[in-house]
């Protein structure tokens, strides 16, 4: 099983951007599918995209519009999602999680990390 730390977020202005990383511990990294999620104050936490354990498959929110990108190096035990042009909409604690296959649903990912903050000021 892996456990996974988040890192990256903070404060940004509109239109700016932000490399969001999720660091995995454990060898069999590269098994599991990784999403993003995150939760704004108030609001159930909602999926922003996911990566299969290959780094082939890559699934988005449709809110995206092409603004976000993840990748993932199974080398260094990492995913990250690269975020630009953001808007206040997009202030939330981004949560990694992992799992077994490539879904949206929040219900398999069996670990997730602690959170990292992202706030975009206007």
């Amino acid at each position: 099983q892996v456990q996974l730390v988040e890192s990256g977020g903070g404060l940004v202005q509109v239109g700016g951007s932000l490399r969001l990383s999720c660091a995995a511990s454990g060898r069999t990294f590269s098994k599991y599918a990784v999403g993003w999620f995150r939760q704004a104050p108030g609001k159930e936490r909602e999926f922003v995209a996911a990566l299969s354990g290959d780094g082939f498959t890559a699934e988005y929110a449709d809110f995206m519009r092409g603004r976000f990108t993840i990748s993932r190096d199974n080398s260094e035990n990492t995913v990250i999602l690269t975020m630009t042009s953001l808007n206040p909409e997009d202030t939330a604690v981004y949560y990694c999680a992992a799992s077994r296959s490539l879904t949206r649903r929040r219900i398999f990912y069996e670990t997730w990390g602690q959170g990292t903050q992202v706030t975009v000021s206007s």
